[in-house]
């Protein structure tokens, strides 16, 4: 009974992934290592690229509660600054550089200069926001890759696994599963490693772009709140002041013109 136990333990340490690794032939030992590579590069893409886009949509969440807060365009402005590498922070600058060069230069006293300013507004906000896109979306495609063609390099680890198994049998005229077992499970190693690449790559590339979508969303709706507060001090002429307080400041200004239209009404009924 001892010996007998003491094969099977022997049976199943042949049989472990690291004696698998070890007895394997020089081809499916490099698919084994390429396939667990691609494993790991995968795990660190995954975790760098799911941190950055939770911190970037949370990010979103406090910049559209800001620019929708009393100090509008101001106080984002303020928080931008304190997170320079913010991706939306490097969007925020490059509109309002348009801004500033546009208005600097005067082209926004004219109606066409107006209408003008607007459209390079929404187009400066695409371009770079499209850059900031980009940069989210490097290396998705390295899960793209693995989560497609892992499967198919386990699976030729696999055949040639068996392949050699097919061949120990031929010379050694042995069809017991003792000659068999060992072959067959070095090549059902290679196919399992490549499942286990291929599978969380699929996955995680397909939570990342739909988190890649949200936040682009998220961005759009800032743009558009930015485009909506900068095309009211257009129409109210109070370049560079905030919403809020160009609304005080033309409240001011109609108090102050309502005395004179006054008194004249009150002239002329005298008359």
């Amino acid at each position: 009974m001892s010996d007998a136990t003491d094969t099977l333990a022997a049976h199943a340490a042949a049989l472990s992934p690291a004696e698998l690794f070890l007895q394997a032939d020089g081809i499916v030992k490099t698919i084994i290592v390429l396939l667990a590579l691609a494993s790991v590069v995968t795990w660190a893409i995954v975790v760098e690229k799911w941190l950055r886009l939770r911190r970037a949509a949370r990010a979103a969440d406090r910049w559209v509660e800001t620019v929708q807060s009393p100090g509008g365009l101001k106080a984002l402005a303020d928080a931008l600054k304190e997170e320079p590498e913010d991706p939306f922070a490097r969007v925020h600058a490059a509109v309002i550089h348009e801004w500033s060069e546009t208005v600097g230069n005067g082209l926004h006293r004219s109606e066409s200069g107006r209408d003008s300013l607007k459209e390079r507004l929404a187009r400066v906000g695409q371009i770079a926001s499209g850059v900031e896109f980009e940069k989210l979306q490097r290396r998705l495609q390295v899960l793209a890759t693995v989560g497609s063609v892992g499967p198919f390099v386990g699976l030729f680890g696999t055949v040639w696994g068996i392949m050699n198994s097919f061949q120990g049998i031929a010379a050694s005229n042995n069809t017991s599963l003792a000659v068999v077992a060992p072959g067959i499970a070095e090549a059902l190693f290679a196919t399992a490693l490549g499942l286990v690449a291929a599978i969380p790559a699929v996955i995680a590339y397909n939570r990342l772009a739909g988190d890649l979508g949200v936040y682009g969303q998220r961005v759009a709706t800032l743009l558009g709140l930015i485009e909506v507060k900068l095309s009211r001090q257009l129409e109210a002429e109070l370049v560079g002041v905030p919403i809020d307080t160009g609304r005080a400041a033309r409240n001011e200004a109609a108090t102050r013109n309502a005395a004179p239209v006054a008194v004249a009404n009150a002239a002329l009924k005298g008359a």
